[in-house]
């Protein structure tokens, strides 16, 4: 079978069959739940969006594209066409399937996705100014351990990576629900994806619009003091001074409007901080008056 066979024509619309052959037939033989997958097809690039990640797949070098198939071959084992993935014409093939997929699956989600991971970065620049450079690597989650002078993770292999100098980027994953990953070359920089620690939350089905009293009891000075308080990340504690309350009614304001999806709340050691959803910054920003 060959790549154009796997990947078939991209549709102009959603078209679950294809959608189906193609996860089943060109995307997951390419990143198996293994040890090892190709690392061009995760390129550093892709934290600055989509878009600069396709980019860098398409910008892989032939070379490197045929030396990490051939490493997938020997280790989890590659499908036949594979190696025409060294060949752009069939990179480009692969990325068109790779986009069709996150407009489809994913982007629906992108709002509550991004949310999450700005809770997040959000958590780990407070742990910076509160225990200097190691604070970033304490508490990444039950698969990451940090004893100075060594980040320990739970990981697939016995392996060790040397920084030597180099600094490591830390990559919040939305979907890294399992163990961390960095990459199989050791000469690349150094990267770590780790997963988002998933905190149960209410799910609305769909076309349940509500009865809408999480949006009226939304009204109020104090409320509104809380919510701008989040938009820079806060305690409860620090929401409850800021608004001149106590902790458990400021924690009562932070449950309304994390309710309503207006912020995000994430628990961080003994302290729960409270950010902005993108639907609370979106309330925030169209009641700021406007400069004349």
């Amino acid at each position: 079978m060959s790549l154009a066979d796997a990947s078939m024509t991209r549709p102009r619309f959603f078209d679950l069959p294809y959608l189906t052959r193609t996860l089943r037939n060109l995307l997951l033989p390419l990143v198996p739940r293994a040890a090892y997958f190709p690392d061009f097809l995760t390129p550093p690039e892709g934290v600055q969006g989509l878009d600069a990640g396709l980019e860098a797949i398409l910008a892989t070098p032939p070379h490197r594209v045929l030396d990490e198939v051939g490493q997938l071959a020997r280790t989890s084992g590659a499908p036949a066409w594979a190696p025409r993935l060294a060949e752009a014409k069939m990179r480009k093939e692969l990325t068109d399937a790779m986009r069709t997929y996150h407009d489809t699956v994913i982007a629906p989600h992108s709002d509550r996705i991004q949310a999450r991971i700005e809770a997040e970065r959000a958590t780990r620049a407070r742990a910076v100014l509160d225990a200097g450079a190691a604070g970033i690597v304490q508490n990444l989650g039950p698969g990451l351990r940090w004893r100075h002078p060594v980040l320990h993770a739970v990981y697939p292999e016995d392996r060790d990576l040397c920084l030597n100098g180099r600094g490591l980027l830390l990559v919040p994953s939305y979907f890294c629900w399992g163990n961390p990953v960095t990459f199989g070359d050791t000469t690349l920089d150094p990267v770590l994806l780790y997963s988002l620690r998933h905190e149960p939350h209410r799910t609305t089905l769909p076309g349940d619009l509500g009865s809408g009293a999480s949006l009226a009891v939304l009204l109020g000075r104090t409320r509104a003091t809380v919510l701008r308080g989040a938009a820079t990340g806060a305690t409860t504690g620090e929401l409850a001074r800021a608004a001149g309350v106590s902790a458990s009614s400021a924690s009562q304001h932070a449950t309304a409007l994390r309710d309503a999806g207006l912020i995000v709340s994430h628990r961080q050691a003994s302290s729960v901080l409270h950010t902005l959803a993108p639907l609370g910054a979106a309330l925030l920003r169209a009641n700021t008056p406007a400069p004349r």
